[in-house]
């Protein structure tokens, strides 16, 4: 093959592995010789606690990717290969990387975040001046931007319709993988003087987290096990999904989010066993769609991000003052009274995940009985989440709001004592988290303040004292939200 290129550098961002990789099969086949690079962004870094588990989990998946690198260039006869290193401001550090090196290109892949794209132009805007072209791929997604469009042209701003035509669309082509072994004898040794070492943490600012005690694996080492262990368990996602106690997600969110597994990978497993008749991997995949929904909506309407995606709905009056952040406060460590929502709140905090629907529940909670405005429970996922994906979150939270796309309706409002009842009907996921209610019998679990004394006794429980009795009344709360939501669409 033919290449046009002298060297190359492949900037890695969320697309962590070597399999499969956009960025990196197009720097192979199009350069001689090809260097691999990431930077620990401070633009990012600097507004993140100094103990993140998603700074820890992409520093341990770095460590693979680099020893990746290095059994790849050997497996082609090359020695010294691997990944450099840097921290600071990618706006200077990438450039100033490029420019050291010599290389006449930069591959990366697509990110779509606003912040991301103005990170991005300005990037392209320095090369350019050094005479160093950036090129850009999708790779984080099946169907990105525009790629799925209705009829007339225009974005689908519904889930169904946009399933539909995605999975019209959707041919062999866009579900095979890159093959970057094949082209692999292009990575170059570093240059003289160059390290390939991955910094510790400390080296970067941060702290240890308790991420290795989570059993959360990093890298795709790490993915590809909690991915053959979800294979085994797919045909049965459809019935289990939905319980917190039970073993039923992928748990594959933070390696999807950093891309240290395909997406095509993923879907194509999931395609080709939903046409065996699995109808757990058919509803994975809409899951999977979902995502490409999400991201889709983001590019054509990057408004979403701090306004709601349905004008109308900025109108609304949430709560405000001292009483509401009392009731943010109580809601973001687990204090509400409402046992299921506080449940999930400490599994948040303690972990970096919640389970899916309990992302509904909590969510529905804060903005519908809370009356809470949904960008404050946006922003707080977005700090506790180890998956956390702008696309993703917001448009989660919109949908849980009724304020988004294709969302919830603002009149569907979650009962969260019947949502524990339906999906934790023993209580499992709830005396785990809320030791403190353990004693309590299956019936009562959901709804502590309805106990009799002498339940509460038995159980060694005292509500006020071990546990909070209920910070709203539901039914009061939803007749204030319908209330609050028909007023915003009148205006």
């Amino acid at each position: 093959m033919e290449k046009n290129l002298d060297s190359a550098l492949v900037w890695f961002r969320r697309d962590l592995r070597v399999d499969d990789q956009a960025a990196l099969y197009h720097a192979l086949t199009a350069a001689r010789r090809v260097w691999c690079g990431f930077v620990f962004d401070t633009d990012i870094l600097d507004q993140l606690p100094r103990a993140d588990r998603r700074v820890e989990f992409i520093r341990d998946s770095l460590v693979g990717l680099d020893s990746q690198l290095r059994a790849l260039g050997q497996s082609h006869g090359v020695e010294g290969t691997g990944l450099i290193v840097r921290h600071g401001s990618s706006r200077q550090e990438l450039p100033a990387l490029a420019a050291a090196l010599g290389v006449q290109a930069v591959y990366a892949s697509h990110d779509d975040d606003p912040d991301a794209l103005g990170r991005d132009a300005q990037v392209r805007g320095a090369l350019a001046d050094l005479g160093i072209v950036l090129h850009t791929a999708k790779d984080h997604v099946i169907f990105e931007r525009s790629e799925v469009l209705t009829a007339s042209g225009s974005p689908y701003s519904v889930f169904t319709p946009y399933k539909n035509a995605w999975l019209r669309q959707l041919q062999p082509f866009f579900l095979s993988a890159y093959p970057v072994a094949k082209h692999a004898g292009a990575l170059a040794p570093l240059p003289p003087g160059e390290a390939a070492e991955v910094p510790p943490l400390q080296a970067i600012g941060f702290e240890t987290t308790n991420l290795h005690e989570l059993r959360l694996p990093s890298g795709s080492a790490g993915a590809m096990e909690l991915f053959d262990d979800f294979i085994d368990r797919i045909d049965d996602y459809a019935a289990t999904r939905d319980f917190p106690a039970v073993k039923g997600p992928s748990y594959l969110g933070p390696h999807l989010r950093f891309g240290t597994l395909s997406i095509r990978r993923l879907a194509r497993e999931a395609h080709a066993r939903m046409l065996g008749g699995s109808r757990g991997a058919e509803v994975w995949l809409s899951e999977l769609i979902w995502r490409d929904f999400y991201h889709q909506v983001l590019h054509h309407h990057p408004r979403v991000v701090g306004h709601a995606f349905r004008p109308e709905y900025d109108n609304i009056k949430w709560e405000h003052g001292k009483h509401a952040d009392a009731l943010f406060s109580a809601w973001c460590e687990g204090r509400t009274g409402y046992p299921i929502v506080d449940a999930a709140m400490h599994q948040l905090n303690q972990s970096g995940y919640m389970h899916n629907r309990l992302r509904m529940v909590t969510a529905s909670f804060l903005v519908k009985d809370l009356g809470i405005d949904w960008r404050r429970g946006e922003a707080y996922f977005a700090e506790k989440l180890n998956d956390y994906d702008l696309a993703a979150n917001n448009g989660g939270w919109q949908w849980a709001a009724s304020t988004g796309c294709d969302a919830q309706p603002y009149f569907r409002i979650f009962n969260p004592v019947s949502q524990s009842e339906k999906f934790d009907a023993s209580g499992r996921f709830i005396r785990r988290y809320l030791p403190q209610l353990a004693g309590l019998p299956d019936a009562l679990i959901h709804a502590p303040w309805l106990a009799r004394p002498v339940d509460l006794e038995a159980a060694g429980l005292e509500l006020g004292r071990d546990y909070p009795p209920p910070i709203v009344q539901h039914e009061l709360a939803r007749q204030k939200t319908l209330e609050r939501f028909a007023a915003a669409r009148q205006r």
